[in-house]
């Protein structure tokens, strides 16, 4: 009997590995999986380098790992069942859920598969699937959920009200620091030899030959490694946000900065998503220094609702929608991804530092993914699928279950399976929240013109070609009386300056 551990399931705290302390654990580091895509490099070196320090740290603990290279899964499983006949394995649930592939994957070759609860979540699927059957006809709303699940796990709570009388501190969170505001520093994590054993081998042996898509696997930048890849390394990243980041992580956590790509943020999800962190443990360091007095309510309050509420949200959605997912296009969007989400080519002083940033740590925070990169995929009318394809390979922290239903869900509104509108926003937006603008040769006070802002055209011609499918959502109405407000001549110059725009983006000259 083994215990089967999937790429980021890497915990001896939770599921299988604990619950069987006398079975063996089968790894299996499956190489086509990785090229699928182009992605980051960095993310490739953090996937199999933890997977690594996971087998080796099993073994110093007296565990008998089998760890198979292969190419496929189904490469490893014949590997494995070559020399374990029959075995019977034991696999926590993937958190995205389906096991159907797997389980005939295992009995094609002569074994047995037992799928158990995934823990590595608050949130279990029972308690999702009571919770959304209660709303039939309503569809998710992320605010009922976050109030439901504070309710069942007690987090901030002050018997049945929340602690300081209010759910959420929107109002207190989005802020921008003033101009004399240092970031603090963030952890870095020294390679040791099996990460830049690692590090070598992903760029030999993933350099984008086998990949049709524009720069293949070479299209980013890499700075030198700096993610956790133990759960010792995930730790002392949590301390050092607990400590140094969270009190300013709320009012700060909308805000972006030019030189500043971390502001306060957790820099905690490549480590949860991994299994390397669990959510109950990083929600109550978060609440310990609250009720300690070293960080206020609203940070807390903040930090608890990405982690308690969005993340679980966002998995257990896809779970239920990932169907949907797959081909979600409601708005039509059919432009191809511009060359320059992989170059970063772009007079556009937000766009190209944020996927600068990406390209450099595989990495920006929540509010560049929605309201830059997502923002300019939305208006400006890319496929979401495209667009979706990108953020899976770009981003280190990215896996299907939490991308997909934050890019098509709401990102870039494919579809309303929970978000009642779309996040499209003009360059007042970019302009309040960061520093972008100016530093930007585009002129943020002009939609027509030259020289004017891209996002502004592009935002109101996104109106304008969504109005019948817009125009009758109720979240909607102030944004479309301001598009009345604008006559004929008007509109069409808004459509040349957007379709103008489009060609440059297709020429790489935006």
């Amino acid at each position: 009997m083994t215990v089967w551990v999937l790429g980021d399931q890497l915990t001896t705290h939770h599921g299988p590995v604990e619950d069987r302390p006398e079975e063996s654990i089968l790894l299996i580091e499956a190489h086509s999986f990785a090229k699928r895509l182009p992605y980051h490099p960095q993310k490739l070196v953090l996937v199999f380098s933890a997977m690594r320090h996971f087998r080796d740290k099993l073994r110093e603990s007296g565990r008998e790992v089998r760890y198979y290279q292969a190419e496929t899964f189904g490469d490893g499983l014949d590997m494995h069942f070559e020399e374990y006949p029959d075995d019977e394995l034991t696999l926590m649930r993937p958190a995205g859920g389906g096991t159907d592939r797997l389980e005939g994957m295992v009995e094609d070759r002569g074994g047995s598969l037992n799928v158990v609860e995934n823990t590595l979540f608050c949130c279990s699927n029972e308690q999702f699937d009571d919770w959304a059957a209660d709303r039939t006809g309503d569809g998710y709303r992320h605010e009922d959920f976050y109030r439901f699940m504070r309710r069942e796990t007690g987090y901030l709570m002050d018997g049945d009200e929340p602690v300081g009388g209010e759910w959420n501190y929107d109002d207190q969170n989005r802020e921008t620091p003033p101009d004399d505001w240092t970031p603090p520093d963030t952890p870095e994590f020294d390679p040791d030899a099996t990460t830049r054993e690692v590090r070598q081998w992903v760029t030999d042996r993933f350099d984008g030959s086998y990949h049709d898509a524009p720069y293949g696997g070479s299209w980013a930048d890499p700075e030198p490694f700096r993610w956790p890849v133990t759960r010792d390394q995930a730790l002392v990243g949590l301390e050092d946000f607990c400590q140094n980041r969270l009190a300013e992580f709320g009012p700060y956590q909308d805000a972006m900065g030019r030189d500043s790509w971390a502001m306060s943020h957790s820099l905690l999800s490549s480590s949860l998503n991994l299994g390397l962190l669990h959510p109950h443990e990083v929600i109550e360091q978060a609440i310990e220094r609250y009720e300690r007095g070293e960080a206020p309510l609203n940070s807390v309050e903040g930090f608890v609702r990405q982690v308690l509420g969005w993340r679980e949200f966002m998995r257990h959605v896809y779970r239920r929608e990932q169907d949907t997912f797959a081909g979600a296009n409601q708005l039509d969007a059919t432009e191809p991804l511009p060359e320059l989400f992989w170059t970063g080519e772009t007079d556009m002083a937000c766009l190209a530092g944020v996927i600068d940033g990406v390209r450099r740590r595989g990495y920006s925070h929540h509010i560049e993914r929605l309201m830059v990169l997502s923002n300019f995929a939305t208006t400006f009318g890319i496929d979401p699928q495209a667009i979706n394809r990108w953020f899976h390979a770009a981003y280190v922290d990215a896996f299907h279950w939490v991308t997909t239903p934050n890019v098509v869900g709401m990102g870039t509104f494919a579809s309303d399976a929970l978000s009642t509108k779309p996040y499209a926003a003009s360059s007042n937006y970019v302009d309040r929240m960061s520093d972008y603008c100016g530093s930007c040769p585009y002129y943020k006070t002009k939609t027509t013109g030259e020289n004017a802002c891209p996002l502004n055209a592009l935002y109101w011609d996104f109106l304008g070609r969504n109005e019948d499918r817009l125009r009758s959502n109720h979240r909607m109405g102030l944004v479309y009386s301001h598009w009345d407000d604008k006559d004929e001549t008007e509109r069409e110059a808004i459509t040349d300056r957007a379709a103008a725009i489009r060609q440059a983006a297709r020429d790489g000259e935006l």
